[in-house]
């Protein structure tokens, strides 16, 4: 990695469908350059993929919700795997004392959420504690990755 594959990893970050025209203007390359050098970070695994990043409001689902749970050790991760599998959970991760998940999730409403808690959450022996806090108010926002 060096200052250009930085500068392209931003310019895809704000928007991967910018085209490798494009990325040579903004970087002051060539067009094929600029492609053999996307094909490079592909191949390398530092570009895992492209995709879009779709806004969950417009899909009526603004309730965004974090919930921490501890687990039994022994059952973090069949619970880990059992709640990655709900529509409701958009990241899930076991955290490095490895009794805990941190967990976002996404709904339509806090009747949708107190579902997904009584169906997935409580009654579950395995699960020890939670602690649920709702978004209030997003200040910043990682899409795509950390800027370099």
């Amino acid at each position: 990695m060096n200052k250009l594959d930085n500068a392209l990893l931003n310019i895809l970050i704000k928007d991967s469908r910018t085209s490798f025209a494009d990325i040579a203007r903004q970087l002051n390359i060539s067009r094929a350059h600029a492609r053999t050098r996307v094909q490079a970070l592909v191949e390398s695994g530092v570009i895992e993929k492209f995709t879009a990043v779709v806004n969950p409001e417009k899909l009526g689902k603004g309730i965004s919700t974090f919930v921490d749970l501890t687990v039994a050790p022994h059952a973090i991760e069949a619970v880990a795997e059992r709640l990655s599998t709900t529509m409701e959970v958009v990241s899930l991760y076991i955290m490095s004392d490895l009794k805990s998940l941190h967990i976002h999730t996404l709904t339509d409403s806090y009747e949708t959420f107190d579902a997904f808690v009584r169906q997935h959450i409580f009654n579950h022996p395995e699960i020890l504690t939670v602690d649920c806090k709702a978004l209030m108010t997003r200040v910043k926002h990682r899409r795509g990755g950390a800027r370099l």
